[in-house]
């Protein structure tokens, strides 16, 4: 089997390359540039290009039997600062995707979504898949739109979607930068020695997944036959604080904190029901957060 990941240089694409690679699967990667953190994996043929290229795109396709979609040119954080720069690179680069994908009569995709923006403000705890979607920000807008467009496709067309509404990813190879991945962030600070800035009170409560097991559940619905929308997170909710108590007890360094004024966008609790996709596929989240965090913590040590 021949896999295409677009975004796979990104933080959940080279995790996914490394676990299809170890199962002994072709992977073809279509990314804006190479890995940030390491060369690209041997064996791994590289598709460089924007995701709107309609041309590069439709090259990269060739001959593939699964397309895995986890590229995102936004997070919800500076997704409100341009809305239309992220219904194009998003929202509609993905429109055009499908249309090639459905010259090519490919019909398999796996879609990353996002359990944390879909849904707006949770009226349940944990949320189900039925639960209304109210997103409050133009990341969770697009990401939904996208959602609806696959399962037009599906109904028209013939497309096999799974789409995953994913939780908090975090582990190694994530982005330290501050914009998106508070324990990335947080532990990039920690052994840098700086101020660790919150915003709001540290209250605001996410539902937290290791990275290695939200690849085998993408792995495990590229290779089923079963179509759907189904969340994907660890049930547990932990708050910023909680996630700030772990990062000091596991890398045992003081840490600084600066409280800022809570943004608008933030959503003040989401953890998410997965027991759908546990029925369908027996997957569950196995990583322990404090043995997540401290994996991420020796990484992020060696990039120091």
């Amino acid at each position: 089997m021949r896999a295409l990941v677009i975004g796979g240089s990104g933080f959940i694409g080279s995790h996914l390359v490394d676990h299809l690679l170890a199962r002994g699967q072709k992977v073809r990667v279509f990314d804006r540039a190479t890995e940030r953190f390491r060369p690209t994996p041997r064996g791994v043929e590289f598709h460089q290009g924007d995701f709107g290229d309609t041309s590069l795109m439709a090259e990269a396709l060739a001959n593939v039997d699964v397309v895995y979609h986890l590229l995102s040119t936004t997070v919800p954080s500076t997704s409100n600062l341009d809305p239309i720069s992220d219904i194009t690179g998003n929202l509609i680069a993905t429109v055009r995707l499908l249309e090639l994908m459905r010259r090519a009569k490919m019909r398999r995709i796996v879609y990353l979504s996002s359990g944390g923006t879909v849904y707006g403000i949770p009226q349940s705890d944990p949320i189900p898949e039925t639960h209304s979607e109210r997103p409050i920000s133009s990341y969770g807008i697009v990401k939904s739109s996208i959602e609806k467009y696959l399962l037009m496709e599906q109904h028209l067309h013939g497309l096999q979607p799974v789409i995953l509404r994913a939780s908090n990813p975090y582990g190694p190879r994530q982005g330290h930068d501050g914009v998106q991945g508070v324990i990335g962030t947080f532990l990039s600070r920690v052994a840098r020695g700086e101020l660790i800035n919150i915003w709001g009170d540290g209250n605001v409560v996410r539902d937290f997944i290791y990275v290695t097991d939200l690849v085998i559940l993408c792995a495990i619905c590229g290779d089923g036959d079963f179509t759907g929308v189904f969340n994907a997170g660890s049930g547990e909710g932990r708050s910023i604080n909680e996630i700030l108590k772990i990062v000091a007890a596991v890398t045992k360094r003081n840490i600084e904190v600066s409280y800022a004024q809570k943004r608008i966008f933030d959503v003040p609790r989401v953890v998410l029901d997965s027991s759908a996709i546990t029925v369908r596929t027996g997957w569950k989240a196995n990583t322990p957060l404090n043995n997540g965090v401290t994996d991420t913590w020796r990484w992020t040590l060696q990039q120091s």
